[in-house]
């Protein structure tokens, strides 16, 4: 397989557009809880907060975007890399495990792609859909989401949260932590109660029947933090649609009493409170575990050159 690599640096190459699990049409219900009025801040506490919360987390990083060479035809491609892992938090510390690195080359299925091998890693061959920047996007969220249930499956804790919706993650002990939000679920005539949650309260849950995730109870909750505009330290938490709503509210009570003591400081984090310290700190190993994007780079470079490539193939 012939290719080049783009000469571009990869973040100012065509733009990968995500979309969002949250910009579909979903049927909500505000009444599970609580009739609609009789809407009000919930406090939280107290309650026994678990000894262990394990916080699981994935990143991506495009490490070039490359142009595969058939027949005189240039056909767009990317070789990403991919980590997932968990973070464990006792009282008095945290240790990171079940780390999982992936790297794909991320081609159109009906390309001639086949791996990239390199110095310094194996870019596996992954087909999209197509060669469109959304089939890519795509094709990297379900390599990463296969790599955060891979992590899941390897930890056995009574609160596991996932940064992010749930999407295909739905252990027992599962929880999807939300703090981006592209819509807001709530109707209109409630959305004025999230401007008025104190530190630490939440909002009753409501269900969500539909969706690209499925069903699960949800319900916003505030961070400790400087209230600068009314959403600020407002994050949605989810958990997967099954049981009572008398055992999610007592799962959400739990839940939020444990969050909040994880929340990040403007001074320590610029996504502060929302990125919690445990992710944060996750987030930074697994960049790490990812290793250097110049050199990855610089090797799919090398490796692109009509030398290397003869080289490959026995010529």
């Amino acid at each position: 397989m012939h290719f080049s690599v783009e000469s571009w640096a990869p973040q100012y190459g065509a733009s990968i557009t995500s979309p969002s699990a949250e910009d579909a049409d979903h049927q909500v219900d505000v009444t599970v809880e609580r009739p609609l009025h009789d809407w009000a801040p919930i406090d939280t506490g107290p309650v026994t907060i678990p000894d262990e919360i394990v916080f699981i987390d994935g990143i991506q990083r495009i490490d070039a975007r490359i142009w595969i060479h058939h027949d005189g035809i240039p056909i767009p491609a990317v070789c990403a890399s991919l980590a997932a892992g968990a973070v464990v938090c006792w009282p008095d510390g945290a240790v990171t495990e079940g780390v999982r690195i992936a790297r794909a080359l991320i081609a159109p299925a009906s390309s001639i792609a086949t791996p990239i091998i390199t110095r310094h890693a194996t870019y596996e061959m992954t087909p999209a859909r197509d060669a469109t920047p959304e089939a890519a996007y795509l094709t990297i969220h379900s390599i990463r989401q296969e790599l955060e249930t891979s992590v899941a499956r390897s930890i056995n804790h009574d609160l596991i949260v996932f940064d992010g919706p749930l999407r295909g993650h739905h252990p027992q002990f599962g929880v999807g932590y939300v703090k981006t939000h592209h819509k807001i679920y709530l109707p209109q005539q409630l959305q004025p109660l999230l401007g008025s949650l104190n530190e630490g309260q939440r909002t009753p849950i409501f269900f969500l029947s539909s969706g690209p995730s499925g069903a699960r109870w949800s319900w916003y909750l505030r961070l400790p933090g400087p209230a600068v505009h009314p959403l600020a330290g407002i994050v949605r938490l989810e958990l997967p649609g099954t049981g009572s709503a008398a055992v999610a509210a007592r799962r959400a009570a739990l839940v939020s009493s444990s969050l909040p003591r994880y929340a990040s400081e403007p001074h320590k984090e610029p996504r502060a409170p929302q990125n919690l310290y445990p992710i944060a700190g996750l987030e930074q190993q697994l960049s790490r575990r990812l290793g250097d994007p110049l050199l990855l780079e610089r090797a799919l470079r090398v490796a692109a050159t009509p030398q290397s490539q003869r080289t490959r193939i026995g010529l």
